[in-house]
């Protein structure tokens, strides 16, 4: 497999149920191993200058809390034109910076293959580092979710015991 794949997690950590997408990825990390060309990249909150990370990539995942008016621990997955109509509709904690790392891959002329952006309605978004038990509850669905597409997309993924 020679493609690239990025997934990546944002999030801010200490504001409780905000930071699930950071969480997300280190259950991937911790839990799982993969191919060395797919990149588990904790993008935290620093907004436009995740560019230089999943420009060249051609598949990106995303997991982050998405505030869509569902109940609380709802999982959401965005794929192909659902993703521009999500920035559109700002239900992402982080749109305006991710908003504008699409826009300006779409300008360069760099638009990735396939972006899916998958998440979870938020209960707490306040000061603390634990998720709130919704989220936490939702957490599985989650990352069998991300796995799959994973899988989807020809990644080979491993327990780490299997390792």
């Amino acid at each position: 497999m020679s493609e690239r794949i990025v997934v990546l997690g944002i999030g801010n950590t200490i504001l409780s149920d905000e930071g699930l997408g950071v969480r997300a990825l280190e259950i991937l990390k911790d839990g799982y191993s993969f191919q060395p060309q797919i990149e588990l990249l904790d993008g935290g909150t620093i907004g436009i200058d995740l560019l230089y990370f999943v420009e060249g990539a051609d598949k990106l995942l995303v997991l982050d809390a998405v505030s869509g008016g569902k109940l609380p621990g709802s999982v959401y997955v965005f794929e192909h034109d659902e993703v521009k109509k999500y920035f559109r509709n700002k239900v992402s904690m982080h749109e305006i910076g991710f908003q504008e790392v699409m826009a300006l891959l779409e300008l360069k002329g760099k638009e990735l293959r396939e972006i899916v952006v998958m998440g979870i309605e938020p209960k707490v978004i306040d000061i603390g580092t634990r998720l709130s038990p919704e989220v936490e509850s939702a957490m599985p669905d989650l990352i069998d979710k991300a796995l799959s597409r994973l899988e989807s997309w020809g990644v080979k993924v491993l327990l780490k015991e299997e390792v």
